[in-house]
């Protein structure tokens, strides 16, 4: 569909849900801004699904090509813009959690998995000035080689809507991230060989939350036909993992510190999730997102 189309379709959205959420009036004082909160919230979503995921790349293309769908963009500088759109975070989490659950409901199954955000290779990590304190060295299967950053930890449902998400140091082991994605109780989760663990298994039976995963070794594997059949349904929370990676180069950290590092993410996340309900309401596959431009 035309962008035009688009925007239209993520505004309208944006503030239906905005306005559902009853959140009330968002600031304590100040003036108007130009912009309404709506606005600012779709051409970060539509600019993050367009690839747009620089503050000033972003600013520019909305301002040079859509002044028409923006008229008010003209009047706010882009220092502005981007401040108000980063003082968004807490509405823009919010409404991604709203959107989530009435993708997938409350107690909806899931799959867990965690992807690298390095900041810099390991040759660098040792002089990087950046997250001192925060970031850590970690280890990335995919590139065989050692990083220095984060790792993102999401918890998705089958059909890949992103239902909770932590950023770690890279340090950090994939089971002792999964509380914080907080699986609620009478639902059933899948992790890969990392989520190994009875003694976790166990905690969170208790909790009425039942995990599966495969066995840690797949050389000493005793049910290797068990550990494929846990394998088979985890290529959505894999697919999801690469669209973060590629379309919303997630890896790339143009952050300078913590706070807007988290914003930015919180961003990505909802796009990604605006996205897959488009697809739903259009009827087409939910993580097909390149049917959005395509249809």
């Amino acid at each position: 569909m035309p962008v035009q189309d688009l925007l239209l379709l993520v505004f309208c959205l944006v503030d239906d849900h905005l306005k559902a959420l009853g959140l009330g009036w968002p600031r304590q004082r100040g003036p108007d801004p130009e912009l309404s909160d709506s606005e600012v919230i779709t051409i970060e979503l539509v600019g993050e699904y367009l690839g747009l995921d620089r503050d000033s790349r972003l600013y520019w293309h909305f301002s040079q090509h859509h002044r028409a769908d923006f008229p008010a963009l003209a009047r706010v500088h882009r220092t502005t813009f981007a401040r108000q759109a980063a003082n968004l975070w807490r509405l823009k989490q919010l409404l991604q959690r709203h959107l989530a659950e009435r993708l997938s409901g409350p107690s909806a199954d899931w799959l867990v998995d965690s992807m690298p955000l390095p900041v810099c290779r390991f040759g660098r990590g040792g002089f990087c000035r950046g997250f001192r304190g925060q970031a850590a060295f970690g280890y990335d299967p995919l590139q065989k080689q050692t990083y220095y950053g984060f790792r993102l930890h999401l918890r998705t449902s089958r059909e890949g809507v992103i239902l909770a998400y932590e950023l770690a140091p890279a340090n950090a082991s994939d089971l002792a991230l999964l509380p914080e994605l907080a699986p609620p109780p009478g639902t059933t989760g899948i992790g890969d060989r990392n989520y190994w663990s009875p003694q976790v298994t166990a905690d969170l039976a208790e909790a009425g939350v039942r995990l599966l995963a495969p066995y840690h070794s797949r050389g000493r594997d005793p049910d290797p036909a068990r550990s494929r059949r846990l394998s088979r349904p985890r290529w959505r929370v894999e697919t999801v993992n690469s669209q973060l990676a590629g379309r919303y180069n997630a890896k790339r950290l143009w952050a300078r510190d913590l706070w807007h590092l988290c914003h930015r993410l919180i961003r990505k996340v909802l796009s990604h999730t605006v996205a897959i309900w488009l697809n739903v309401a259009t009827g087409h596959p939910p993580l097909q997102l390149a049917a959005l431009a395509a249809a």
